[in-house]
């Protein structure tokens, strides 16, 4: 049995993305039963990462019409879309984690006991004063890992902001950056020679997603190249067999759900390429996920799991909480959430 349940939260400001902007997210709930346990997980479209509120909708119908007919296994096959696939996958993952008592990140990978998971704080696209403040507040509240937000204005003036961040919180903090693929080939050199001396370990997507050769070009100097709006164009075999990345940023959401993205994690990692966690701003139940995911990669980086604080509400209270740099990684059985999620 499966049933959906319509929901929407707002977002506690609006935020821009490549599609227009947001301000609320809105999805399903996908509830199932499998081996007398019940699960949940979440279908959040996100636009211009995956596809539409009513194809998400049809594709979970769909997906309740095969499972009735013949078996779970065969409707997941069947799903491509990516945001109803990741809802069904999430919720068929928790069940059977509850059927093996077992917290879903154990489910999902072995039996290490893993407390938290490192995350980095975002930093937004602000003037010089408000980014450096910003920063420093972030580690003041304990994270040693920020991405700003690059890419909206000029090249030269987003090396100025950075650098004001190094300067601001010394050299024990990780800094990134994250282009969203808004540079041309030189602006990114530019940007990459400037940053190997601030000492800036990746920029995400300097380039557009399906520009993959050019990113090949930038690799090998100080600064590394992470991909994530290019998981959306090329598969992850692609972008590997053209040394196209250093790290890739998985979200789950995007790809199809917590079995797929570890896959991808695991197939970057044995040709050393660092995979970290991110979200599409899901409500609880896809951000939790997300969280079990990350713990069940070994020695993880700091992920993009920090975005609880984005939502001005949420479906249930969140059981992962973000202290000093790190998100709590629930122990309870599958997702180990504290209420059933409504609306």
């Amino acid at each position: 049995m499966l049933e959906l349940e319509p929901f929407s939260v707002e977002l506690a400001s609006p935020l821009a993305t490549a599609a227009g902007t947001l301000d609320r997210r809105e999805g399903f709930l996908v509830s199932v039963e499998y081996d007398g346990q019940h699960g949940v997980g979440e279908a959040t479209p996100l636009p211009g990462w995956t596809e539409s509120h009513d194809e998400c909708r049809a594709a979970l119908s769909r997906a309740a019409e095969i499972a009735e007919e013949l078996d779970w296994g065969i409707a997941l096959a069947k799903t491509e879309q990516p945001a109803a696939r990741h809802g069904l996958s999430l919720a068929l993952a928790e069940a059977r984690a509850r059927h093996a008592d077992r917290p879903l990140y154990r489910y999902l990978g072995d039996d290490r006991f893993i407390p938290s998971v490192p995350v980095n704080a975002t930093i937004g696209d602000r003037p010089l004063d408000g980014t450096v403040e910003s920063a420093a507040a972030a580690v003041a509240e304990g994270f040693d890992c920020l991405k700003l937000k690059v890419g909206a204005r000029s090249v030269e003036e987003d090396i100025e902001r950075l650098r004001a961040v190094r300067e601001r919180v010394g050299d024990g903090t990780e800094l990134r950056a994250d282009a969203n693929g808004a540079w041309t080939l030189d602006q990114a050199e530019r940007a990459f020679d400037a940053f190997g001396d601030i000492d800036v370990s990746y920029v995400e997507q300097p380039l557009p997603a399906a520009n993959l050769a050019d990113h090949t070009r930038l690799r090998g100097g100080p600064v590394d190249v992470a991909l994530d709006e290019a998981l959306t164009e090329y598969s992850v075999d692609d972008i590997l067999a053209e040394f196209a990345a250093d790290v890739l940023v998985i979200k789950p959401m995007v790809v199809g759900g917590p079995d797929r993205a570890r896959e991808i994690a695991l197939t970057a990692r044995e040709v050393g390429v660092d995979p970290i966690v991110s979200t599409t701003v899901d409500a609880v139940v896809g951000r939790t996920g997300a969280v079990h995911l990350a713990a069940s990669i070994p020695d993880v980086r700091a992920c993009g799991l920090a975005t609880a604080t984005l939502l001005a509400e949420d479906l249930s209270p969140d059981p992962a909480p973000v202290t000093d740099g790190a998100i709590e990684v629930p122990q309870g059985k599958g997702l180990g959430l504290p209420d059933r999620p409504r609306n």
